[in-house]
């Protein structure tokens, strides 16, 4: 067919289309040019650097794997995106701190723009007048409910006794206590966001999980779609899957904001919503904002931040969560260290609150440890050049994608003694007291630094105290500890795994 296709034009014709193509790629390769002083990947026209990264290895691990071979910084071609890899921390602080908005932009990609209503959210949004307002919006909300705030806390210790009661139901047997965490953390996130309190097996609870584990499980598929937009229009079961999802979280999300609006006060808000609607209003719904002429923060807006909450809230958390509990079950030593301090700090006769923080340094040490050694973005949200820029010296062309190796920077040996050394530690002074290195970065940094971070720290801190607390995990006999490689998705959880828990003394109950 296409020979004769190709016969049916004149000599002439075909030389012009000819020469037309390749000034196409000609020109398409000289936008694209990979910097010359920053070691590259091979790569081929449309495919780019893909036929070198087979192996099948997960990203953050064949980048590190990359990185011992062409350096620290590299570039390679991800289909047609040049794209530049930071896999030390001198380079990440770089790019993120110190270049932060020459580096703040985002790809347009299919999967978060379908996610986000076209970039209405926070984390994969552009760089730009609105989303700065739309940030500050966010994190003004946030403080309502942020650290120190005891509403916050309340809501976390509420959902704490429950968990406990459930995992101290199944006795001595062993379980995974995935589903349980999961529930937990998404019930604070329901909380949290509009006010929604479920009990174990509530149906809409039921349906939060299933459509947020169906995002999460169909969105980590989506990569060639990425990578060459226009595969979107064939047949693809993964972009349907995300877009049924997607639906049933809009609708759910849509009923609780036309509830919200429908019986906001004067007074101070309840819920994220409440705080969000409050400040849309004052930002001037619908009318231009500051120094652009983009509209201002719409339902659109409030609806993906919602979103968000229960896409980077939950799972981060809950993953964080299951993998310290997985490293406690392979050091049953840090475990009983931890519970020493909590019962010479706070005791048996009191639940644990924010105040207690600064008593409970070695703690505050294996959460540390937990986010250092098993990241649960170990490559973060790739960033895009806004400018023209530079990286360590190196000419940076706007429109070049950055990815930063979390992972990478986590185990780089040059800065942490025996990396894959669960060692909470490391993050401990010669006084004992907590030291943050400059390379430790679980949340990111500069001006797209997680939004989220002061509560996901405060989450994580009254789940893991309360927890360890009021029972001790063990390995149920015969089994196995952890496999501790873990499965890459849109996070990098942990395999399924067994525990079985018991009471402390004073805690039979799980709560008191």
């Amino acid at each position: 067919m296409l020979a004769a296709l190709l016969a049916s034009f004149s000599p002439c014709v075909l030389l012009l289309f000819l020469a037309a193509s390749l000034l196409l790629l000609s020109l398409i390769s000289a936008r694209n040019r990979p910097p010359a002083s920053i070691p590259c990947l091979p790569h081929l026209p449309v495919l780019g650097s893909l036929p070198w990264l087979g192996g099948g290895l997960p990203p953050h691990l064949l980048f590190t794997q990359l990185g011992h071979r062409y350096g620290p910084l590299f570039a390679l071609f991800v289909g047609p995106h040049l794209t530049v890899v930071v896999n030390d921390h001198r380079h990440a602080r770089e790019v993120l701190l110190q270049r932060g908005r020459d580096f703040a932009g985002r790809p347009n990609m299919v999967t978060t723009s379908l996610l986000t209503r076209g970039g209405k959210d926070i984390a994969f949004s552009d760089y730009s007048a609105l989303w700065k307002l739309h940030r500050r919006l966010v994190h003004n909300s946030f403080s309502l409910f942020g650290e120190g705030s005891s509403r916050l806390q309340d809501i976390v210790l509420s959902s704490v006794d429950s968990l406990c009661v459930e995992l101290l139901s199944n006795g001595t047997r062993g379980f995974d206590p995935s589903p349980a965490v999961t529930r937990a953390v998404t019930n604070v996130v329901c909380t949290l966001v509009f006010s929604g309190t479920y009990r174990h097996g509530d149906s809409e609870l039921q349906e939060v999980i299933r459509y947020n584990n169906g995002i999460v499980e169909t969105i980590a598929r989506g990569g060639l779609v990425d990578i060459y937009p226009w595969m979107k229009f064939l047949p693809n079961s993964s972009l349907s899957k995300l877009k049924e999802c997607i639906a049933v979280r809009d609708k759910l999300l849509s009923r609780k904001l036309e509830e919200h609006k429908a019986s906001l006060s004067d007074g101070d808000p309840h819920d994220l919503l409440d705080a969000l609607l409050k400040g849309q209003t004052g930002n001037g719904r619908g009318q231009k904002s500051h120094g652009s002429e983009e509209e201002g923060i719409t339902d659109d807006h409030v609806l993906m931040t919602a979103a968000e909450a229960f896409g980077a809230g939950v799972e981060t958390t809950s993953t964080t969560l299951l993998w310290i509990l997985a490293y406690l079950l392979h050091h049953p030593e840090v475990q009983e260290r931890v519970q020493k301090e909590l019962d010479e700090h706070v005791g048996s006769e009191r639940a644990v609150s924010m105040s207690d923080r600064s008593q409970l340094p070695y703690l505050e040490c294996v959460i540390n440890e937990g986010m250092r050694i098993r990241p649960v973005s170990p490559v973060l949200i790739p960033h895009t050049a806004l400018t023209d820029s530079s990286i360590g010296g190196h000419a940076v062309t706007r429109g070049t994608r950055v990815l930063v190796n979390m992972w990478s920077i986590h185990h780089d040996a040059q800065h942490w003694d025996r990396p894959d050394l669960f060692h909470p530690d490391r993050f401990l002074d010669d006084q004992g007291q907590r030291a943050t290195p400059s390379c430790f970065l679980p949340f990111g940094a500069g001006p797209r630094v997680c939004v989220g971070e002061s509560l996901a720290r405060l989450e994580l801190f009254l789940f893991l105290s309360s927890l360890l607390q009021r029972m001790s995990f063990k390995l149920p006999d015969g089994v196995s500890p952890p496999n501790l490689q873990g499965r890459l998705g849109v996070v990098l959880q942990p395999l399924p795994y067994k525990v079985m828990v018991t009471p402390r003394p004073g805690w039979e109950g799980g709560a008191k």
